[in-house]
């Protein structure tokens, strides 16, 4: 599954919105990621297991005056499931991959004048 949003803010400022593992962790309690590329600015790769196996990433990608930020989960369920449970579970976790890009949308954004410039750039340690 995919999507992505537009975050008025400045790459660094996504990422640090994204940075720290309990962060992402609570994003996704069920899900054992490990990050196999923390690309900075540009986003950050996971290998993901528990009840789906595979890969996820944030990829952030510089556009007008702030980001878009891409969501990517390519996983496959480890046990058996009927086409109605696959079904409920890709929507489950598409809504939840949503809610999370808007909570690091909100988070990157934070101090930002509705209408106003995107938020700006933010140094990371």
């Amino acid at each position: 599954m995919a999507d992505v949003a537009f975050v008025a803010a400045h790459p660094s400022a996504v990422a640090a919105a994204m940075a720290g593992a309990q962060r992402w962790r609570g994003w996704f309690p069920d899900l054992r990621m490990t990050v196999t590329e923390d690309r900075g600015d540009l986003g950050i790769r996971w290998k993901v297991d528990g009840p789906v196996t595979g890969t996820s990433e944030f990829w952030i990608e510089p556009h007008l005056d702030g980001s878009l930020l891409h969501y990517f989960l390519h996983a496959e369920p480890k046990a058996p499931m009927t086409p109605e449970q696959i079904v409920a579970d890709v929507r489950e976790r598409r809504v939840r991959g949503h809610d999370v890009m808007f909570d690091v949308k909100f988070t990157a954004e934070n101090g930002r004048v509705l209408g106003g410039p995107a938020a700006g750039e933010v140094e990371r340690v």
